[in-house]
């Protein structure tokens, strides 16, 4: 009873913050997020020491104490920008698209042409600049688009961040079943959205990533090889507190001359050393405070069984 409680707390706390946030004008919005995220970073210290643990991690000694956080600092308030800009995305047009993101008819462009050659194609997003802006333009470009959603431990919340999502991406549940449904749906034509750069909770692929190796799931290059497909990897960073900007990587295809082992690593290989290359580059683009972390080693704890390979956009 108490669970419950919570949970509708939670969710109408929620849909009024959103319904405000829908209201403001789209930097005003971003300005309570701004002041949302300072409060987080200096007040609360949200995750704050963790954060600045992995970036030093990554970085080492050549990143300084300011420089780490900067880093920090700004992957918390884009974190909230993509917040408030989810609770916006259903008033988003393919016109609003093209007006606040840089590349974009080029990058769809590119997509659309994949489909059309190879009857289907695995866009491979990370968590870098707003991450959920690429599905939705996929989908007013009249891109048919779909990704994979775990579950929130609150179901109200977990279903309006579908909603918010699915305005613009058919949003299937994670388990078994999907699994059948990604190879169907993209032999049928269709794109299908996915975050490769998460750990996974039990054993898979030990990829290089960050000048460390990454645990990550094998289900996007799988996908591509069963299917057909080629895997798309785009980028997608803030430009400043309004503009995106989309940068599409040369596609990578399955090479049925290899093993189905050694194909699926250089895939996987090749989508993460871009991913890699993009965080270096501006690493405040990035989202480090993912409870997931991709370089975190997997313990007897976190190797659970029943976990689906990759993850979704979502």
């Amino acid at each position: 009873m108490q669970h419950r409680l919570r949970h509708w707390v939670e969710y109408l706390a929620l849909r009024l913050i959103a319904g405000v946030m829908r209201r403001l004008p789209h930097a005003m919005g971003l300005a309570c997020a701004w002041l949302l995220a300072r409060a987080a970073f200096h007040l609360f210290r949200f995750r704050r020491a963790e954060t600045l643990r992995r970036i030093g991690e990554v970085f080492g000694p050549a990143c300084s104490p300011r420089q780490r956080r900067r880093i920090a600092w700004l992957s918390l308030r884009n974190t909230c920008f993509n917040a408030v800009e989810l609770m916006r995305a259903r008033s988003y047009t393919a016109q609003w698209m093209r007006a606040h993101v840089e590349n974009h008819d080029a990058c769809v462009e590119t997509l659309r042409q994949l489909v059309v050659k190879h009857g289907g194609a695995i866009v491979a997003v990370p968590h870098l600049g707003n991450w959920d802006l690429a599905g939705l333009a996929v989908h007013l470009a009249g891109i048919k688009i779909f990704s994979v959603a775990g579950l929130q431990r609150n179901r109200l919340v977990n279903a309006w961040i579908n909603r918010q999502r699915g305005c613009g991406i058919d949003i299937i549940d994670r388990g078994s079943s999907a699994l059948r449904q990604i190879v169907r749906r993209l032999r049928q034509g269709e794109t299908f959205a996915i975050l490769p750069d998460v750990r996974t909770r039990r054993p898979d692929l030990d990829i290089a990533f960050l000048g460390r190796t990454a645990n990550l799931g094998r289900g996007m290059a799988q996908f591509a090889r069963a299917a057909g497909v080629p895997i798309f990897p785009v980028i997608v960073s803030r430009r400043g507190w309004c503009r995106q900007r989309f940068d599409g990587l040369p596609p990578v295809y399955p090479d049925n001359a290899l093993d189905k082992e050694t194909d699926i690593r250089r895939m996987t290989g090749y989508v993460m050393a871009g991913i890699e290359a993009a965080i270096r580059a501006d690493p405040g683009q990035w989202f480090w405070y993912n409870k997931r972390w991709v370089l975190e080693p997997l313990t007897a704890e976190t190797a659970t069984a029943g976990e689906t390979d990759g993850e979704s956009l979502i």
